[in-house]
């Protein structure tokens, strides 16, 4: 390689992400500062699901409640 005028030894020694990647290999790119993650698998201000995810209360079929009472029913 030839000289580069930019410091690059940071970025080379730096804490690599600790995804895996569709293909099943370590994901290569560093993680973020203070996390574990890159910025593409979760480690971007902001990622991830927000507080209290009401994404997930769709229709109900799937609580506790709803399954105890089809197995009532079919007992």
């Amino acid at each position: 390689m030839g000289r580069h005028k930019r410091h690059t030894s940071p970025m080379l020694n730096s804490r690599r992400c600790g995804a895996t990647t569709r293909s099943g290999t370590a994901c290569l790119a560093p993680a973020v500062r203070g996390k574990t993650r890159c910025r593409m698998h979760g480690g971007a201000k902001g990622s991830g699901a927000p507080i209290g995810n009401q994404n997930a209360l769709k229709d109900g079929l799937h609580t506790q409640e709803a399954i105890e009472d089809r197995k009532a029913l079919r007992a």
